[in-house]
């Protein structure tokens, strides 16, 4: 039948039920499977039925399955050979799942359900059971995935690197303590982001990101022409450490919140205002004339505030270096931070979690779900690599 035929609103018009259709569909599904499972042991005996063949293993029967599909559970004949060596890839020994519901699964993990809704989930749409122990097994398949990615090879150089760091409630030595999961993300030649990695540490600190950067550097990052990063203390001299050259724009959103942050209330909605006019200022200069201004009226009531923006004076204004196309795109960390609120958003439900294997998986499945759309360069970019190439010539194209 074809594709065509079982689209036809005639066609769907003979089945009268919702159960009438799932039954034809799940029918159709047995037949593809069996189909397939046949196809498997021809590549394993090498010859397809009844063609003659010159090896001592053969073809000996079937035996009967009961697997569980996106349609619910349904009885297979699954083909055997005389050595008993097949063991096929649809349906592996020892499981009663194809691939399509343990994705389901996974998928459902990924957003932040519990074993034990997941399971209640499964039973209400496809009416039959699976454990917190199958579903939990299933999930930790992924920890292969985790550590091949976490050890693949990195382009040589990304033009554009944010560095955050989220935290997390996990279970240590029957306490609940803070630690934070280190995303690195980068910016390709091609224009495409790419997440280079994820990193679990406790409280965020320069020396954790030191560990960082030297990983990423030994699995082939020579160059990071631009970091952009918070105002965490020492971060910028960790990056020069590992990647000398590399230009730090600290983010001005964070920076904006801790100067806030000792401001009385009455004051915050001018102090803010006033604010503006230093990372408004069309140039450097005139946003040192801005600053200035600013000093002078708050300095007296809020000198911690004005200090941090002396302080980190070069990092917060590194963007005034580059063209308006590059400043949007290194001027915060904004990129990053709606990464992590995506992540957030998939792992709200887990208050706490019981081992840092269970974070990373968690964390590295919701990340897997909020990147899904990252298949396009970023707005902009024939311009923005002109740009880069204008400015990083030769470390562009290591």
């Amino acid at each position: 039948m074809k594709k065509e035929d079982l689209l036809n609103d005639d066609f769907l018009k003979q089945f009268k039920t919702g159960e009438e259709l799932t039954s034809f569909l799940k029918s159709i599904q047995k037949r593809g499977i069996e189909k397939m499972l046949e196809g498997e042991l021809d590549a394993h005996l090498d010859y397809t039925k009844h063609q003659p063949s010159d090896t001592t293993n053969s073809r000996n029967g079937y035996s009967s399955k009961k697997v569980k599909t996106t349609l619910g559970e349904t009885n297979i004949k699954v083909p055997r050979d005389r050595e008993a060596s097949f063991n096929p890839m649809l349906v592996p020994k020892r499981t009663n799942m194809v691939d399509g519901i343990e994705n389901v699964i996974i998928s459902l993990y990924a957003k932040g359900m519990s074993n034990s809704d997941i399971e209640e989930q499964i039973r209400e749409v496809y009416d039959f059971d699976v454990s917190t122990s199958t579903i939990s097994r299933i999930t930790d398949k992924v920890t292969n995935d985790i550590v091949a990615w976490q050890n693949r090879p990195l382009e040589p150089v990304y033009l554009i690197t944010w560095m955050d760091g989220i935290a997390f409630k996990v279970r240590e030595n029957s306490k609940v303590i803070n630690k934070t999961m280190y995303i690195a993300v980068g910016l390709r030649r091609d224009g495409k982001k790419e997440v280079l990695g994820l990193w679990l540490g406790k409280n965020e600190s320069a020396a954790f990101w030191m560990s960082v950067l030297t990983d990423i550097k030994a699995r082939g990052v020579q160059d990071l022409l631009i970091t952009a990063t918070d105002n965490l203390n020492g971060f910028t001299d960790t990056i020069k450490n590992v990647f000398p050259e590399s230009k730090t724009q600290i983010c001005v959103v964070h920076q904006i919140r801790n100067a806030c942050r000792y401001v009385v209330w009455k004051d915050k909605k001018e102090f803010t205002k006033d604010m503006k006019n230093i990372y408004d200022a069309p140039t450097k200069r005139a946003a040192k004339a801005a600053l200035d201004d600013f000093a002078q009226k708050w300095e007296s009531k809020y000198s911690y505030a004005i200090k941090s923006w002396r302080d980190n004076w070069e990092e917060l204004t590194a963007f005034y270096e580059f063209p308006i196309e590059i400043r949007k795109i290194i001027y915060t960390t904004n990129l990053i931070e709606n990464l992590n609120g995506k992540i957030r958003k998939y792992t709200k439900n887990k208050l706490s979690f019981p081992t840092d294997e269970a974070v990373m998986k968690s964390t590295f499945l919701a990340l897997r779900e909020a990147t899904k759309k990252w298949s396009i360069p970023i707005r902009n970019w024939g311009i923005i690599l002109n740009q880069f190439l204008t400015i990083f010539e030769k470390r562009v194209q290591l």
